[in-house]
């Protein structure tokens, strides 16, 4: 496989922020920085990784409220999330008070990302699918060779993201997940934002808000 990833569950959410790498360059990025910013550092130096890209899936606090100092810790570039999520990050700072997670700030990414849109690490690339719906502007990372996917909060094991969020959509949700994960392959092994991984095509089988016999499919 080109690339391999580990997963390393950060803040009292236990949101899954993973760190993926190159390995003919042993370039890494780490997907969805929320918190732990010197259990991740550490993490690189264990596994003599370089840190090339901090990736965001989207403005939640849990998934990007670490974002900054990592940034700072390493002089990564921050890409992601898509452009609608910017009224989530300029808030975090007042979120990371109200939820006692008092390290958390708010950030500017170095390269907003668009559905379509390509990242590169190392040797290898991610393609880039915006998915709104549990915010308006999520987005997923799929790296087609080895059929794998960083989906945030877009999916999950036996569920799917929440809606009730400003400016969350449950039609949006589901249409992102029909018509931008589905297409990817049955095969397509996930690591959602919470949680234990899944594949595209199990919950295609089995999820109750998104199975095919659900939606009548």
């Amino acid at each position: 496989m080109p690339i391999r990833a580990m997963i390393t569950p950060v803040t009292p959410l236990q949101q899954n922020c993973t760190l993926v790498f190159c390995v003919k360059t042993m370039k890494a990025a780490v997907i969805d920085p929320g918190g732990e910013t010197p259990r991740l550092l550490k993490a690189l130096a264990d596994h003599d990784l370089t840190l090339e890209k901090i990736w965001i899936t989207h403005g939640h606090l849990d998934h990007a409220g670490g974002t900054a100092a990592l940034h700072e810790a390493t002089g990564a570039p921050i890409e992601g999330p898509h452009p609608e999520d910017a009224f989530w990050i300029d808030q975090m700072d007042e979120s990371a008070a109200k939820w006692g997670m008092p390290d958390a700030r708010s950030f500017t990414p170095d390269r907003w990302l668009d559905d379509g849109d390509v990242v590169t690490l190392g040797e290898t690339e991610f393609e880039v699918r915006h998915c709104p719906g549990h915010t308006p502007g999520h987005v997923i990372f799929f790296h087609r060779e080895a059929r794998f996917a960083q989906v945030g909060d877009v999916l999950f094991q036996g569920s799917v993201g929440r809606s009730d969020f400003p400016r969350g959509d449950h039609a949006a949700l589901v249409a992102s997940i029909t018509g931008k994960l589905w297409p990817l392959g049955d095969d397509v092994a996930f690591v959602p934002g919470h949680g234990p991984m899944s594949t595209f095509g199990a919950e295609r089988r089995s999820n109750p808000f998104v199975a095919d016999a659900v939606l009548g499919r």
